[in-house]
């Protein structure tokens, strides 16, 4: 298969992977607040990252384990389809939830070990380009997956759409059949006893084999991604129903907003993946983490611009930040991990850069969620922006350059 078929065959998987997810998370949580609660709602949101935050390392180290990274892709996918099948027959919020739970377990494999793939096609010099390009379409997925969503929604029945999001996840699983894996395998097949005992060690790694998890500060990395998304993730949790009462534009408005976040990471993604290759990853892991904090203060200040074109120009502004500030942080810390991590501990160390996210998504809603309640929104953003302001010193302090520009090459303690 030629370089440029790979990609194509990739992008495909990769788009349609997460467009599914996010047309299957919108759906569930404007079905299940119509027919329980916000409070539940929040519950499909918690479900997901908790999902995330508890599978990734799993995936991850399974599949470096094995060095059947391509199988793995292929056996949670499955997983994704599989996970849909009790809101075809059971269209009840208990089991909404359980299954967006169930469904982001086996998401959870895809990110880290895609990436692993992704990082290996790109080589050294390529990492930050080949990085990019997967979260551009990463990104594209999620913006198409929120307008289809809004369509499906106003037009046809919730169990129409849990169909649609079996047949999209179906569509990438099919397509990772056709991906090469570069990656490097182990000599021979380990047994069952042997995958399970690697894995829990690495999952729980012993004292004197924690030695890859702070290399030029790594574990540091994964504390601030963790705080940056308690901020971020705890603000984007309640920030439709604030666009709406608080700020005072229409519900068409409002999606049209928060479209500018995913749409303009397709641009930033691909473009901060080439700065990556030239100016080094920690800069963008700063200044990403940075930009979240400034997005918390823009999003805190929207009210304070007078009611017209300047509040949705504010607002505009608002979510290109939090796209570019994104887009900055993740290519920089992807790449900054792939330079530090042993080739046979990849998709672990990626993967446990998920379980960090998980965290601040499980963690994030409910605190900004509950000052937002007792006190005010913009108390709250204000709050959170703290928080993205200590993660972004956080890396700028404990974070060593893995990646030396002029001689295109990385440079590891």
């Amino acid at each position: 298969m030629t370089s440029r078929r790979q990609w194509a065959t990739l992008g495909v998987a990769t788009f349609a992977r997460f467009a599914g997810a996010i047309l299957m998370g919108t759906a569930l949580a404007v079905v299940v607040e119509a027919r329980a609660s916000a409070f539940a709602a929040g519950l499909v949101g918690t479900a997901y990252y908790a999902g995330l935050m508890l599978f990734s390392p799993f995936w991850g180290a399974l599949a470096d384990i094995t060095g059947r990274r391509r199988q793995v892709l292929i056996v949670t996918g499955i997983g994704g389809v599989l996970a849909i099948l009790p809101l075809l027959v059971a269209d009840t919020v208990a089991v909404a939830i359980g299954s967006r739970g169930v469904y982001a377990a086996f998401l959870a494999g895809f990110a880290p070990v895609a990436l692993a793939i992704v990082s290996h096609h790109g080589g050294t010099t390529g990492r930050g380009r080949s990085i990019g390009i997967f979260n551009s379409t990463r990104s594209g997925g999620f913006a198409l997956g929120y307008v289809v969503a809004g369509g499906l929604l106003e037009y046809v029945t919730p169990v129409d759409i849990y169909w649609a999001v079996a047949a999209v996840t179906f569509v990438s699983t099919v397509a990772l059949v056709f991906v090469v894996d570069p990656t490097p395998s182990p000599d021979a097949d380990p047994t069952a006893r042997e995958v399970l005992a690697e894995t829990r060690r690495r999952l729980f790694p012993a004292p004197d084999e924690r030695s890859h998890l702070t290399r030029n500060g790594l574990l540091w990395l994964y504390v601030a991604t963790a705080l940056r998304n308690v901020a971020v993730l705890g603000i984007m949790s309640v920030v439709a129903p604030y666009l709406v009462t608080v700020v005072g534009v229409s519900q068409v408005l409002m999606g049209v907003l928060l479209a500018f976040n995913h749409g303009s990471q397709v641009g930033f993604m691909y473009g901060l993946g080439v700065v990556a290759d030239h100016v080094g990853r920690k800069p963008l892991v700063v200044v990403g983490m940075a930009g979240s904090a400034v997005f918390a203060l823009m999003a805190a200040g929207l009210t304070a611009a007078p009611p017209g074109p300047l509040r949705l120009a504010a607002g505009v502004a608002t979510f290109v930040v939090l796209g570019g500030s994104f887009s900055a942080m993740t290519i920089g810390s992807l790449a900054f991990v792939s330079d530090v991590a042993p080739i046979e501990r990849e998709s672990e160390l990626l993967g446990i850069r998920e379980t960090a996210k998980g965290v601040g998504g499980v963690v994030g809603p409910t605190l900004v969620g509950g000052v937002a309640t007792l006190y005010s929104y913009e108390l709250a953003f204000a709050g959170a922006s703290a928080v993205g302001f200590a993660a972004a010193g956080l890396v700028a302090w404990g974070l060593v350059e893995t990646y030396d520009a002029e001689t295109r090459s990385v440079v590891v303690e």
